[in-house]
């Protein structure tokens, strides 16, 4: 661009956004705004990307993150593009757990998508790179991008490394798992301290098969990262040319005019969904995966779950069931060699166009098998569940269908007796006093995506659960939803949830619940008469927040059943 103001001389294609921003002598106020930031006369001529970064120091997960957005940019910048860092927020489930703050993180989703695409729409960028860390950040960029649908490319921050004590690899979960460990009395304060002060070492997501790194997986398989940016090291050289990489590739996407409507096709979800079951992922994933797939206009629903897993085995011993963490996967080649595995058995559709510019099959072409004698990813023909660990449930309790995390290893079916919390916190309260025993069924309620609201995660009781040796005892059942990093028998996202007058709302302490996973039914044991006389004398509570954003997330939100978004407005 010449100081005259003249159009610069480019492919309108490449720049279809920002032309519309710099380009002609009308634009010279905004060009001298961009000057001010670091442009130059040559960049005006370039595709604008943004490179939207998670950074923070609320949390380990996103710390690094500003330097994984310079990197990209340098990838960006190489490739004759001109690469503009902005940022959004993140916050901290695993900081907030347990907390009334907790119920921000699944709104933080709906913000974070919110203001990429609030950024991107506004200063006319040709295309974007997304960086996520922490659980919220990734289906938050992927809906963002989905809205947006210009060439685009999302990138994984990396996982964490393990901590160590005793010998003994930890993460996040140890610590919330000690918690109950020492109400129980099976450790002391000082160990439940050296726990504490180990488990978390660096920068990088929480390190088992847990919600960050699950949907780092899934959205690998849907094709929107390049291969292999799911399993990298937070802070490896890996990861940082996964970024500059990145930034090149979305300068190609722009190139062949390939946008994210363009791979994110039901056939991607379908490859999304196999992968996350074959990792026994979190049941986050298909929350998040009906929320990402709604923001790109895809009929996807809970009932796909169930025929995908009718046919797809879990084959990954990973935490929070299994034994190893995420960045002993990255050590034997990460999830491409899975893929690779059920591409061949015919349980990917390998035609589907990735961010590569090529379709998944030729990506995976000459991925090699994984390292001979590893026990971290069984094979087909001795899988740890024959079928899908995330079991879509149904029955008079969900009639709009609930979420049950079963890997197997707590059994198929637990029938017991409820024992019935409006709160969250008056359900750990009694767990850790000893009020729970043998035979319970834990109800938490009102915690759903408008009764919360913000649905929050379940992962303190879950956890205090199991630290106090009740994991195969006890069952959990709420309207709220469960961190990647729980295990044991539990159902979350019941829907319709409490506050709408769902069922849950209506169950009494001492009424029979059956959780039967073979048949994929939750049952109360009441009859249809009792049903009804309780519904009559039921009253909705008023809502917790008037003012504010969780405010407005309840009146706007959606069924957990359809996702739990906020622009479902149709």
């Amino acid at each position: 661009m010449t100081n005259s103001g003249d159009t610069p001389n480019s492919k309108p294609s490449s720049r279809s956004f920002s032309s519309q921003v710099v380009d002609g002598m009308e634009r010279a106020p905004s060009r001298a705004m961009l000057h001010a930031v670091g442009f130059s006369n040559e960049d005006f001529k370039k595709p604008q990307i943004g490179i939207a970064s998670t950074w923070s120091m609320v949390t380990p997960c996103n710390m690094h993150i500003n330097k994984l957005a310079d990197d990209a940019a340098i990838g960006v910048n190489n490739a004759d593009g001109k690469a503009v860092v902005f940022n959004t927020i993140t916050i901290s489930d695993g900081i907030s757990m347990g907390t009334e703050g907790m119920k921000y993180s699944l709104v933080s989703r709906e913000v974070i998508a919110d203001s990429i695409e609030t950024v991107v729409g506004c200063q006319g960028f040709d295309g974007v790179v997304a960086i996520g860390g922490c659980d919220k950040n990734m289906p938050g960029c992927m809906i963002a991008l989905s809205r947006l649908n210009r060439p685009a490319i999302f990138v994984y921050g990396g996982t964490i490394m393990p901590g160590c004590h005793k010998d003994k690899k930890l993460d996040v979960v140890s610590v919330f798992e000690a918690v109950g460990a020492r109400a129980n009395n099976k450790i002391d304060d000082a160990e439940l301290a050296e726990i504490e002060a180990k488990a978390i070492p660096g920068a990088g997501s929480c390190g088992g098969m847990y919600t960050a790194n699950t949907m780092a997986s899934a959205i690998e398989a849907l094709g929107m990262s390049l291969p292999n940016s799911s399993a990298q090291a937070a802070i490896s050289n890996d990861k940082r040319l996964d970024c500059e990489r990145a930034g090149a590739a979305v300068m190609n996407l722009i190139e062949k005019g390939i946008k994210p409507s363009d791979i994110m096709t039901k056939e991607a979800f379908e490859n999304a969904i196999t992968v996350v079951i074959a990792l026994g992922g979190s049941t986050n994933a298909v929350l998040h995966l009906l929320a990402m797939a709604n923001a790109a206009k895809i009929d996807l629903s809970l009932d796909d779950f169930t025929r995908i897993g009718k046919r797809v085995p879990m084959l990954a011993d990973l935490k929070p069931s299994g034994k190893y963490q995420m960045a002993e996967l990255v050590e034997i080649g990460g999830i491409q060699p899975l893929m690779k595995v059920l591409l061949d058995a015919g349980l990917l559709h390998g035609d589907c166009l990735t961010v590569t510019g090529l379709t998944l099959a030729e990506n995976l072409a000459d991925v090699a098998p994984y390292p001979d004698g590893q026990d971290m990813i069984h094979d087909l023909t001795r899988p740890i569940k024959k079928d899908s660990h995330l079991v879509v449930l149904y029955g008079n309790l969900a009639p709009g269908g609930a979420v049950a995390k079963i890997t197997g290893k707590e059994g198929l079916r637990f029938i017991g007796t409820a024992k019935v919390f409006d709160t969250e916190e008056q359900a750990l309260h009694s767990i850790l006093h000893g009020d729970i025993v043998k035979g319970d069924v834990i109800v938490i309620r009102y915690e759903g995506p408008k009764g919360g609201p913000g649905m929050r995660e379940m992962l303190s009781p879950t956890s205090a659960i199991m630290g106090k040796g009740l994991g195969k005892e006890v069952a959990l059942i709420t309207d709220g939803r469960f961190s990647g990093g729980t295990h044991g028998f539990v159902v979350g996202h019941i829907t319709p949830e409490a506050y709408v007058g769902g069922p849950l709302a209506l169950v009494e302490n001492g009424d029979t619940i059956a959780i039967d996973a073979e048949n994929n039914a939750l049952t109360l044991h009441i009859n249809e008469h009792e049903m009804a006389r309780r519904m009559e004398r039921w009253q909705q509570p008023a809502p917790k927040y008037t003012r504010g954003v969780l405010a407005k997330y309840a009146k706007l939100v959606s069924s957990a059943s359809l996702g739990a978004v906020t622009d479902n407005l149709d």
